[in-house]
């Protein structure tokens, strides 16, 4: 039953011609699935509608091929044969109760356009986002009536398909409307241009051309960038509150975001649950038509009072939503202690930055609804009286724990030591990572309710021991150990170490254990958070720290999910040395040395201890020893024995609890073992025969 506290959350909003059935509102996102995989994307939509989401919205959808976001893989609505695969979307959301909404977008100069080769489009002649060798041409004024004509045809287009809001997108940096409304990109001296009354010009001829093409059978939206965070060089505060107050009134919903997609999406490592408020705090207040903004909400306390204080009518989510797509219903039904709570590490994000289907290191059906079957919320029933024992409780364990438990397996689970959570509850005391617990606390306390699984702590497991018991399947979650002998990406052979400079890993760390000496050489060849994490640490704590990476950025994997930079940044605020392009190729005492990686040329550098991030070993003896005595399985009733998580192979969190789902839901069941283990969408050939000139 619901908390009357939460009554306001659930009251229906007007939005123009539709409404709302409640306050949450799924932003637009992207998913890596985009126009390659439509029947995924809609199944992932869909289930989010019936979780609860009044309004679920697609990713960006370009609308000309003027505006080809390749590589990446997004919405497209170029023409009428791209309607129905949206339209796929539309009715899926639709089948639940909730609205469809879909971004339009045409990307102006952050693209360069090598799909169709035409020449981008902005408001000057200047180079594309990042560093292709393209610049976008200065738009004249026959092309931007061309653009009010390709948005109007999108939007009618977007209609047809049974959206029921439609978006003007300028925000985030990513669109060529925000271009023209910033000073940064637009010097032009014409009546788009000077003068921000100019530079809201097209803005305003976009809203009015969807307002009056929308004609009432749908909403219009407006996503907008609030503060472009360079002071006077761009979008300001002041120029939006003067753009709102202006337009304030033509679209029937304003999605205030701040800055580009790093700053709107900002990782927990580098900020709280509604960081955004502070941007976007008295807009709402400029316009009578209800607003939308995001901050990575999972508490409905927050929630409420981002309603009552006036700051949002809408509560906005991307990864929220992602990590738990019936965070809405659970809310209403009163199951708040079994929200998933987004954990804000973006490895969704990184399904967009690597053009790979969408993942979740709190959901591992995301992406996977379509494909595989898999439901947030619900598991197939079990189909024997199998027995499980599951040794390590870790991510994978706890995952394929709990998953089986709601199949109706019963389940026995083993920990060695005296605390669940294996490497996250680990990882979570490091700077910045604290949110990561819940990736524990969530499973535990599912645990908690299901009278189908037993777990034990101080358990150590022998394979002598495991086949004494009743066990039909077995599987290890033991997870991995960071190697102290330098093997990763770079050495694939042990390095020889001199015994007379303590080498550490990120498991001595973690544990405790800290070198006897100040000066700290860090070599990263891991690439994702550890590394800088760790430098992060040991400087606090007062080292002088050097990182040395192969890699020409620190942490070069979290591109992925934005947060590469402010992790540069900040350990250049905590005082750590950075040796980019760099690699470890021996020890000495007092020392190491170093070599450039393109010419080889080495140095040393003075150090008290060296801390290695490179590779890690799967914990993996049981497995071996209980496979060695595959004859004594059938005298003990045993039909498997399966290595889950790290244990398996070494990788994120995301992949331990994704492969301890799989094993669980994939238990007794038929799985292909020759093809691929998912549906997928096969292109098909377009009907003639190809013509060539000469």
């Amino acid at each position: 039953m619901r908390d009357p506290r939460y009554d306001i959350l659930f009251e229906p909003v007007p939005i123009g011609p539709v409404v709302a059935r409640n306050r949450f509102f799924q932003v637009p996102h992207c998913n890596g699935m985009g126009y390659r995989d439509p029947s995924a994307v809609a199944e992932m939509r869909g289930v989010k509608a019936e979780g609860g989401w009044a309004v679920v919205c697609t990713e960006e959808t370009e609308i000309h091929p003027s505006s080809d976001f390749t590589p990446y893989i997004e919405g497209r609505l170029w023409e009428d044969a791209d309607i129905p695969a949206l339209a796929r979307s539309a009715d899926r959301i639709h089948d639940h109760g909730a609205l469809a909404g879909i971004e339009l977008a045409h990307n102006g100069m952050h693209v360069s356009n090598p799909y169709t080769r035409l020449t981008p489009l902005g408001p000057g002649h200047l180079p594309v986002a990042g560093y292709d060798p393209v610049q976008a041409r200065a738009m004249t004024i026959g092309d931007i009536a061309d653009l009010r004509r390709w948005h109007r045809a999108a939007v009618r287009r977007a209609i047809q398909a049974g959206f029921d809001i439609v978006y003007v997108y300028a925000g985030h940096n990513l669109g060529g409307l925000h271009h023209f409304l910033s000073l940064r990109y637009n010097q032009r001296t014409d009546a788009y241009g000077g003068s921000l009354e100019n530079r809201m010009r097209l803005l305003r001829e976009i809203l009015e051309d969807t307002r009056e093409e929308a004609s009432g059978a749908a909403a219009v939206a407006c996503r907008i960038t609030v503060d472009e965070l360079i002071g006077d060089a761009g979008i300001s505060r002041p120029e939006i509150e003067e753009v709102i107050g202006t337009l304030g009134e033509l679209p029937d919903l304003w999605d205030f975001v701040p800055g580009s997609w790093a700053d709107d999406s900002m990782t927990s490592r580098f900020s709280p649950e509604a960081h955004q408020e502070a941007w976007v705090r008295g807009l709402k207040q400029l316009t009578s038509k209800p607003v939308v903004g995001v901050g990575r909400f999972t508490s409905p306390d927050t929630m409420v009072r981002m309603v009552r204080q006036g700051v949002l009518d809408l509560i906005g989510a991307a990864r929220p939503s992602i990590a738990d797509p019936f965070l809405p219903r659970k809310i209403e039904e009163g199951r708040i202690d079994e929200i998933r709570e987004c954990i804000g590490c973006n490895i969704c994000v990184s399904g967009d930055w690597t053009m790979s289907p969408i993942r979740c290191t709190q959901n591992p059906s995301m992406g996977e609804e379509w494909r595989r079957g898999w439901h947030p919320e619900r598991m197939r029933p079990r189909r024997s009286d199998d027995r499980v024992l599951i040794v390590g409780g870790g991510p994978a364990g706890l995952e394929a724990a709990q998953a089986l438990g709601k199949r109706g397996y019963p389940v026995v689970l083993v920990e060695q030591t005296r605390r669940l959570g294996g490497r996250v509850a680990r990882e979570a005391r490091l700077p910045g990572l604290a949110a990561w617990i819940r990736v524990v606390d969530y499973r535990v306390g599912q645990l908690a309710m299901l009278d189908t699984v037993e777990h034990y702590f101080e358990s150590p497991m022998t394979a002598d021991e495991a086949l004494t018991y009743d066990f039909t399947h077995i599987a290890v979650a033991t997870g991995s150990q960071w190697r102290a002998d330098g093997v990763g990406r770079w050495h694939t052979h042990p390095l020889s170490m001199h015994p007379d400079l303590p080498v550490l890993t990120p498991d001595d760390l973690m544990s405790g254990a800290r070198p006897d000496g100040s000066r700290i050489v860090l070599f990263d060849d891991d690439h994702y958070y550890m590394g800088g994490v760790l430098a992060e640490l040991l400087a606090g704590e007062g080292c002088e720290v050097v990182l040395v990476t192969p890699a020409p950025a620190v942490s070069q994997w979290t591109v992925n999910t934005l947060e590469q930079a402010r992790i540069h940044k900040r350990l250049v605020e905590a005082g750590v040395d950075i040796e980019l392009s760099t690699v470890l190729t021996a020890t000495a005492a007092g020392g190491v040395t170093v070599a450039d990686t393109f010419t080889g040329t080495e140095r040393t550098i003075p150090a008290d201890a060296l801390v290695t991030v490179t590779a890690r070993m799967p914990d993996d003896q049981l497995v071996t020893d209980l496979r060695e005595r595959r004859d004594e399985w059938a005298g003990a009733g045993l039909a498997s024995v399966t290595a889950i998580g790290d244990c398996s192979a070494p990788g994120t969190i995301a992949a331990a609890v994704w492969d301890g789902h799989r094993f669980a839901a994939d238990l007794n069941e038929e799985v292909d073992r020759d093809g691929p283990p998912f549906r997928r969408e096969v292109t098909a050939l377009s009907p003639g025969e190809a013509t060539t000139g000469t």
